[in-house]
C-alpha cells in the first residue's frame, strides 16, 4: 500500500527501514524501536517485581517465578522484535513475535494460578488474564496455522488479529499494574 492501513498493514511495517516506495523510514523506524523497547523494558521490570505479591505460600511463589520467567521472555521478545525490521531480518523478527506472544501465553496462564492461590489478591485479575489468555492462544493460533498474509482476506485477518492482541495487551497490562499498584496499597492486618 502507499500509505499505512489499519486493516491491510502490520505494525511492523511502521518500524522498517525502507517505505514501499523506496524512500527512507528511518524516523519511523527509531520511533517505533523505542516505542518497542519501551514496552519491553516495562514487561521486564513489571514481571520482576510482580512476584513480591505472592509470597505467602511455596506454591503461590513457584507460580508467579515461572509466570516472571515467561513475563521477562515476553518483555525480550519485544525488544528483538523492535531491533529486526521486518524489511531486514525477517525471519528473525517473525521468530521474535512467535517467543514474545507464545511466552506472554505463559505469563498469563501462570500468573492466572497465581492469582487464584493467593488468599487476599483478587480473583478478578485473574479473570482479565484468562480472558487475555483466550485471546492469546486465539492469536497464536492464527499466527502459527491461520491463513497466510500473500492474499488480501489473509493480510486483513492477519493484520486486524494482530491489532486486537496489541490492544489487549496494553489493556491487560494497565490492568494488572494498577491491580498490584492497589494491591500494594492495602492496609496489613
Amino acid at each position: 500500500t502507499e500509505r499505512y492501513s489499519f486493516f491491510t498493514n502490520f505494525f511492523s511495517e511502521l518500524g522498517t527501514l525502507t517505505s514501499y516506495n523506496g524512500s527512507s523510514n528511518l524516523a519511523a523506524n527509531v520511533l517505533f524501536a523505542m516505542a518497542l523497547t519501551g514496552a519491553g523494558l516495562g514487561l521486564i521490570y513489571f514481571f520482576a517485581i510482580f512476584p513480591m505479591y505472592f509470597q505467602e505460600n511455596r506454591y503461590g511463589r513457584f507460580l508467579s517465578l515461572l509466570g516472571s520467567v515467561c513475563g521477562v521472555i515476553t518483555g525480550l521478545g519485544y525488544i528483538g522484535v523492535a531491533f529486526t525490521p521486518a524489511d531486514q531480518f525477517i525471519y528473525f523478527h517473525i521468530l521474535f513475535v512467535q517467543i514474545a506472544f507464545s511466552a506472554f501465553l505463559g505469563a498469563a496462564i501462570f500468573y492466572t494460578a497465581t492469582i487464584f492461590t493467593h488468599p487476599d489478591y483478587p480473583n478478578q485479575y485473574a479473570i482479565v488474564y484468562i480472558l487475555f489468555a483466550v485471546l492469546l492462544a486465539v492469536y497464536l493460533w492464527l499466527i502459527f496455522f491461520g491463513p497466510d498474509a500473500d492474499t488480501l482476506t489473509g493480510v486483513q485477518i492477519q493484520a486486524t488479529g494482530q491489532k486486537i492482541i496489541v490492544y489487549a495487551a496494553i489493556l491487560t497490562m494497565f490492568i494488572q499494574a494498577y491491580g498490584a499498584h492497589q494491591f500494594g496499597k492495602r492496609p496489613l492486618p
